[in-house]
């Protein structure tokens, strides 16, 4: 993937506004992103390696609260003193709250057959509590604009362009420019 593109989304509920650059090459993915909340900033980055495999992973709020993971591109974690994170083992992609750029990294990451669902495992983080967690997700790619994300008893049709990055996530998220 080849890709050099800046995005912002409005987030819906709540109202947050993000700015996202997004700079891929042969060598790496490397994303910087900023979100304002009510509640506080946020500033996050998150490297990929060749393959599209999340490598780090690193959020700073505002009020001082920093969270860093890391992961060797086989489904192994840990945290910012290189301890283990055994709840994670398995999962490839993050998965944060507030921001739609990471329902990209798996359908970077993969390839796609329509009607044909995707199971992942993945390393939730919840930028409110400063918090991860293993979560699984089905991704299904409907058309090439549309994939049908499902986790729990969650359920949306996510938009996405050429890049494959989020248009509109009814009720959450949509491109602001």
């Amino acid at each position: 993937m080849s890709l050099d593109r800046t995005i912002r989304w409005r987030g819906l509920d709540p109202q947050t506004l993000e700015h996202c650059h997004v700079i891929s090459t042969e060598r790496d993915t490397r994303i910087r992103g900023a979100i304002v909340t009510p509640d506080y900033g946020l500033f996050y980055r998150i490297k990929l390696d060749d393959t599209e495999r999340v490598r780090t992973v690193r959020l700073e709020r505002t009020d001082g609260a920093v969270l860093e993971l890391f992961s060797d591109g086989l489904g192994n974690w840990s945290d910012d003193r290189a301890e283990p994170l055994a709840g994670l083992q398995g999962c490839m992609d993050v998965d944060i709250w507030p921001t739609p750029l990471t329902n990209s990294l798996p359908l970077w990451r993969c390839s796609w057959e329509r009607g044909q669902p995707q199971r992942f495992a993945m390393a939730w983080i919840d930028a409110d509590e400063m918090t991860v967690h293993r979560q699984e997700q089905l991704y299904t790619q409907l058309d090439p604009t549309h994939f049908r994300f499902q986790s729990a008893d969650f359920e949306r049709v996510l938009e996405v362009d050429a890049d494959r990055l989020v248009v509109t996530y009814p009720g959450l998220f949509e491109r602001a420019s």
